[in-house]
């Protein structure tokens, strides 16, 4: 005791505002059920696993530690199952996980020597008790996460419920025989709470559903509410209604009595259709997700190495199918994991690990690639005996949270706990491990995804322009007219509007998809395309010039994205249901660029507007209509060259983070600054981190002195700048000479596919090659794969094949 008294001045009592961490350690999967248990530093309040509390005293020398131990109890065969009262699972009120209980006992250490004293004891010291009473009180950071993780959003009160304007037009509707005044369908109506209409509804993705007329007529009369018919029952709560206005399922406290406006006794009518939220929870079984998840199959189980399973933490699976792939990777796997042990991240990281991003890789890394925590899970034989226990073919998984946290703290939407998009989650965390490796580039795992861009412009003149980027993925579009399978898509249009004409649906089997050549999709990213109100200063005019691309460097990883998702008309966003027919190895080597060719003449810089392309205002306009800022809205249209409305919107997705995207655009040239006016210490600080002295003069000019834009400028330079003047070929550029490069040969190691009719909903599956066969990563799922869905990925993997 007197040796805890002498430590003293090293014990905290923890303040409201101190994130405590008492559920996980800070550098391992480690956890109170672990079997040397957790502990915590009652310092820092900061959790270690028994292999790891050692290192966080050398390095702090904190001594006091509250170590938590937790052992599951006998549980009595009759214990009742409590019924779920919120949507949420395992916490209260919410369903029943069915996980053991456990007993937790608590006792002090002291370290070096784990001198350890029992707790509770009235023998402690009082600013011990105090202290570890408020850690034990307190809700752990983890535990937070976790709650607000897997509570659902709830149903908000339609904002035009209270004062809806209903119509004194004399419609009564009747207690059955609905049909849509527009069409024959008698499933999936809706009635407006306005006028008394009654229309089919949406038109699902596999031509199902209705025919639109309801959305249609308010897009017509602005008539907002509407209630699906066949979801009204006496428990009025459970209908279905939905604003058209607001685009979401809605509350209307006041529904009685808009019905009965209508004549509608809501008392006496049964439930005969699904609501919108059942339809897509029951469309989660169909073909898709079942061909994805590989569901009804029996998949062998595996367990090892690189076989680890991430545990969801709530719509999580975007981050765990990309980080699946991404740690299969030579670099990400020699960088946080062959290079790098737990003890060396750790001594680097800063005093709080849990918000170091480059602990939190090295911790997932061997948490997914060690086998440490890829065993089977445990199952009691009987529940009154845990002596008696048998392993299930299932594993726990690693529930991925303090890395989550970190990655996604530079994000508003990653750091929500709604369901994300696979691709720009793994470009974020592509610009975030690059950000973190500024000074070693030699050492900077993401380089192994990062080519370079080449777009050629030719105007009528002949002349020409090459402008020079950075990328991680190649986006491609799908060329759906190009479908291998014409014949069998013209028949499956016949059957349809047959069935259709019968008030029929289609069956899973039935459906035929458009089945198109990656081959055919490359071709689409170098094929030739118009640049309207393109600035000439050959011509001194706006034209339309012609642009072709090419890759300057093939990168050892190359990313494939599909662009699945497109706008239709109105703006309405639609996933394209196809096939792309991909085979195990591809070759690109004839997408390099060429670079400036014998003969070409080169356009000029300048002109009266101080840059060769202004934003195209048809662009802008359409970006604004989706809710864009209208600065941004321009430079995504600059930045790529009045491409089109998808090419900007994805060139604004992915930069929305830039430090300077709300510097504004300067229309006049302004008075360049000249080599001599560069702080030449800010020159060293940029060569130091490895890259030409030239390079850095060019950067920190175009940067007005800012190592921080200049660096983000040698990354990514804006479109329409190269690292080089315009008149070297792109083979001879500085930057593209520390980029990999290779031959133009990759094999396919691996996919991330998406189930759902947004990016933003729905499931993410990763499968992956290993060891010479396929393996599906479902989240905390992982077995070898029976039936690949190599036609159905989003984003592809492939591997450059080495010569």
């Amino acid at each position: 005791m007197e040796l805890l008294r002498s430590y003293l001045s090293r014990v905290r009592i923890p303040e409201p505002t101190n994130r405590i961490y008492k559920q996980e350690c800070c550098v391992s999967f480690e956890t109170p059920k672990s079997k040397g248990g957790l502990f915590v530093d009652m310092n820092s309040f900061l959790a270690f696993g028994k292999d790891y509390v050692g290192w966080n005293y050398e390095k702090t020398g904190n001594p006091v530690y509250l170590h938590i131990k937790e052992t599951i109890k006998p549980v009595s065969e009759d214990r009742p199952s409590k019924k779920p009262t919120l949507l949420a699972i395992g916490i209260e009120g919410g369903f029943d996980n069915n996980e053991p209980e456990y007993e937790v006992s608590y006792e002090i250490v002291i370290l070096p020597d784990y001198v350890t004293l029992p707790f509770p004891s009235v023998e402690l010291p009082e600013k011990v008790r105090l202290a570890v009473d408020a850690v034990i009180m307190a809700a752990g950071a983890e535990r937070k996460e976790q709650i607000s993780a897997w509570t659902a959003d709830k149903k908000l009160v339609s904002k035009h419920a209270m004062d809806l304007k209903q119509l004194d037009n004399g419609v009564i509707v009747p207690p059955s025989g609905w049909k849509c005044e527009k069409c024959d369908k008698t499933e999936n109506l809706w009635l407006n709470l306005t006028d008394g209409s009654i229309l089919c509804g949406r038109s699902n993705w596999d031509g199902s559903g209705g025919n639109n007329h309801a959305v249609n007529h308010y897009n017509v009369t602005g008539y907002p509410l509407a209630v699906k018919l066949g979801t009204i029952t006496a428990d009025l709560e459970a209908a279905d209604v939905y604003s058209y206005d607001e685009d979401e399922s809605v509350v209307d406290p006041l529904l009685a009595q808009h019905l009965l406006h209508f004549g509608i006794d809501f008392s006496s009518l049964q439930k005969t259709e699904m609501t919108t939220a059942e339809r897509e929870l029951d469309q989660n079984t169909n073909f898709d997700w079942n061909r994805i998840q590989e569901s009804g199959q029996e998949v062998e189980p595996l367990f090892g190495p690189g076989y680890t399973g991430l545990v969801n933490l709530g719509n999580s699976c975007y981050l765990a199918a990309t980080m699946q792939v991404v740690f299969s990777t030579r670099g990400f796997y020699t960088r946080y994991y062959l290079n790098q042990n737990l003890k060396m991240a750790f001594d680097n990281a800063l005093a709080d690990p849990t918000v170091d991003l480059n602990m939190q890789l090295a911790k997932l890394a061997h948490g997914l690639l060690s086998g440490k925590y890829s065993l089977p899970a445990t199952k009691k034989d009987d529940v009154g005996d845990m002596t008696n226990s048998t392993l299930t073919a299932k594993q726990e998984g690693i529930p991925p949270r303090m890395f989550k946290s970190v990655i996604a703290a530079s994000h508003p939407e990653f750091s929500t706990m709604r369901q994300q998009d696979a691709l720009e989650f793994f470009l974020h965390f592509i610009d975030q491990v690059e950000r973190i490796n500024v000074g070693n580039p030699n050492f900077d795992p993401s380089r192994s995804f990062k080519f370079g861009i080449e777009e050629r412009l030719q105007c009528p003149s002949g002349r020409v322009a090459y402008n020079k980027r950075h990328d991680y993925i190649l986006s491609l579009s799908i060329p759906l007219h190009k479908a291998t399978n014409k014949k069998e898509l013209e028949e499956f249009q016949k059957l349809r509007a047959e069935k259709d004409a019968e008030g029929k649906e289609l069956s899973a089997d039935e459906i035929v998809r458009p089945r198109v050549l990656l081959k055919d999709c490359l071709d689409c990213f170098s094929a030739p395309e118009e640049v309207h109100d393109f600035y000439s200063t050959a011509l001194d005019a706006r034209t339309t010039a012609v642009k072709t691309a090419g890759l300057t460097s093939f990168p050892d990883y190359l990313v494939l994205h599909m662009r699945k998702f497109v706008m239709e008309e109105g703006w309405v966003p639609k996933k394209l249901d196809v096939y792309i027919d991909v085979p195990d190895t591809i070759d690109i080597s004839h997408m390099r660029s060429k670079g400036l060719q014998p003969g070409e003449e080169l356009l000029l810089e300048g002109g009266d507007s101080g840059f060769k392309l202004v934003a195209n205002e048809d662009i802008v306009t359409q970006l604004l209509s989706m809710g864009f800022n209208y600065l941004h809205c321009q430079k995504a249209a600059i930045n790529t060259s009045n491409a089109g409305v998808e090419a900007a919107m994805n060139w604004l997705l992915s930069h929305m983070n830039d430090p300077d995207i709300d510097d504004p655009i300067t229309k006049e040239a302004k008075s360049a600054p000249q080599h001599s006016d560069i702080d030449p210490t800010k020159v060293d600080t940029l060569v130091s981190f490895g890259f030409e002295e030239e390079l850095a003069r060019k950067a920190l000019l175009a940067s007005d002195g800012d190592i921080e834009k200049a660096t983000e400028w040698i990354f990514n330079p804006p479109t329409g700048t190269s690292h080089m003047d315009a008149s070297q070929s792109s083979s001879t550029t500085v930057v593209d000479a520390v980029l990999p490069d290779g031959d133009g040969r990759y094999r396919l190691i691996g996919l991330v596919s998406h189930i759902g009719t947004s990016t933003h909903c729905g499931h993410y599956v990763a499968h992956i090659r290993k060891d010479g066969r396929w393996v599906i990563f479902n989240d905390d799922k992982v077995g070898a794969s029976k039936n690949p869905p190599i036609d159905m990925g989003y984003l592809y993997f492939f591997e450059r094949i080495d010569s």
